[in-house]
């Protein structure tokens, strides 16, 4: 595997970013859009999850394609968020057909930021404006850091981030993750280095491997449904949606090689799955499984880069003012 051009998930050909956040708040939105509906599954491992329109992922169900995904801040109110999309491509005439009707399907994920210090005695939900901005500001580029969904996030003792990374296999299929990290557990060990080093690509994390002991535990312990990780991961290959979801399940080992622990109780954590369909799977079986092995390299090393790139500023200090020469 090498990286991508740009190291994001929008080297997957025909995909999109676009991340919106308001100062104030602490707090923001990030989506990801198709240049036209594609195929997505999900996977839900964390005690506390948020989610919009998740159940209609599953294989069963009618529609097999969504118009966008959406991460946000903001809790429950940040669901909101995918109000705004919904009705940025409503007015582009995107959306599930349904006679003369137009219905954008946007399933979105939430992660909690309520108690960071942000200004959150709003009048008026401020996440459906924030989703549309984030939409409408859809590109090919994606920052790493202190924007959208990860604007406002915590990852254990530091701020968290915005993360995004790709890999292209030997056959040329491309694979990228997209991850806000808002997580209980910690991403660096007590000397900085990132948990996800020995994944890494050269170059990409500062320091080396990372270590923790076994009967570690959380220095910052918060209240049921305070955390979560979100993330998604993307594919030019052409799955359906069971073997999307089943993506999506293998790229949760992402979040147990970058977090310790992951998947707890107290946090959220779920991973979105994505197919352009470009590219036809020549054995299902293998093909798959070497998805999934990229997948979750992919999103290890999104939740470093994100929490790397982390600004200074936050409520916790970001990675670089604690070790300024890691």
């Amino acid at each position: 595997m090498r990286p991508g051009p740009r190291n994001a998930i929008t080297d997957v050909t025909g995909l999109r970013v676009g991340s919106a956040h308001d100062d104030a708040l602490r707090s923001g939105t990030t989506v990801l859009v198709g240049e036209r509906p594609f195929v997505a599954g999900i996977d839900i491992m964390g005690g506390a999850p948020g989610t919009r329109e998740s159940d209609l992922l599953a294989p069963d169900k009618l529609v097999q394609d969504v118009d966008a995904l959406v991460l946000s801040g903001g809790s429950a109110w940040g669901l909101a968020a995918c109000d705004g999309a919904m009705a940025g491509l409503r007015a582009i005439g995107r959306g599930f057909a349904v006679g003369a009707a137009r219905v954008p399907i946007v399933p979105g994920a939430i992660l909690f930021d309520l108690l960071n210090g942000g200004a959150k005695d709003w009048d008026a939900n401020p996440y459906p404006a924030l989703g549309r901005r984030a939409l409408e500001a859809a590109s090919v580029d994606v920052p790493c850091g202190s924007f959208g969904a990860g604007f406002g996030a915590h990852a254990g003792d530091l701020r968290g981030g915005l993360g995004t990374a790709s890999a292209v296999l030997d056959d040329g299929t491309t694979v990228g993750a997209l991850v806000a990290c808002n997580a209980l557990g910690r991403v660096c060990d007590d000397g900085g280095r990132f948990l996800t080093a020995p994944w890494a690509f050269a170059g990409e994390l500062p320091g080396g491997p990372g270590t923790l002991p076994p009967d570690w535990e959380p220095q910052t312990p918060r209240m049921p449904g305070e955390s979560t990780t979100i993330a998604i991961v993307a594919t030019d290959a052409a799955l359906t949606q069971a073997q999307a979801t089943r993506l999506a399940a293998a790229a949760q080992d992402g979040l147990a090689r970058a977090i310790a622990p992951s998947h707890t109780p107290l946090d959220g954590d779920l991973v979105f799955a994505a197919s352009t369909g470009a590219r036809p799977l020549a054995d299902p079986v293998w093909d798959a499984m070497r998805l999934g092995h990229a997948a979750a390299t992919c999103l290890a090393r999104a939740v470093a880069r994100g929490v790397a790139a982390a600004a200074p500023g936050g409520a916790l200090p970001a990675h670089r003012e604690r070790w300024p020469g890691a």
